[in-house]
């Protein structure tokens, strides 16, 4: 149990990295000292970020994986991290992005991820 929630802790962590690295630098606009970075140095950015990132995604990987006495399969494991990254997503759209709404079909294909955990589970 302990692993398997230190697992997706690590997982919720590092996907907030992530997704401020791919996304985050779209509000440069909105912060005076990056408002004019260019594309290299918006890449060094994304890419310390993700540095961050790493360093929280292969530990959660290497501490869940059954094959180093984790709680969770391959399957599982990726699964996990997919549903993990698509709510960190959602939240940081819906915060930072107020231009872009949560629709009813967004949420039917949420649904679908929870559906396909559910068999991905299934004994």
């Amino acid at each position: 149990m302990q692993r398997g929630l230190s697992t997706i802790l690590l997982l919720m962590a590092s996907n907030t990295f992530m997704t401020i690295a791919w996304y985050g630098h779209l509000k440069f606009k909105d912060i005076s000292f990056l408002k004019n970075a260019g594309l290299p140095l918006t890449i060094l950015i994304s890419w310390g970020i993700a540095l961050l990132e790493y360093s929280l995604m292969v530990p959660a990987n290497k501490l869940g994986s059954q094959l180093n006495g984790g709680p969770f399969n391959m399957w599982q494991l990726k699964l996990i991290q997919e549903v993990i990254s698509i709510s960190v997503f959602v939240v940081f759209t819906l915060v930072f992005f107020k231009s872009d709404q949560l629709k009813l079909n967004h949420l039917f294909g949420f649904m679908c991820l929870i559906a396909a955990v559910y068999f991905f589970f299934k004994k």
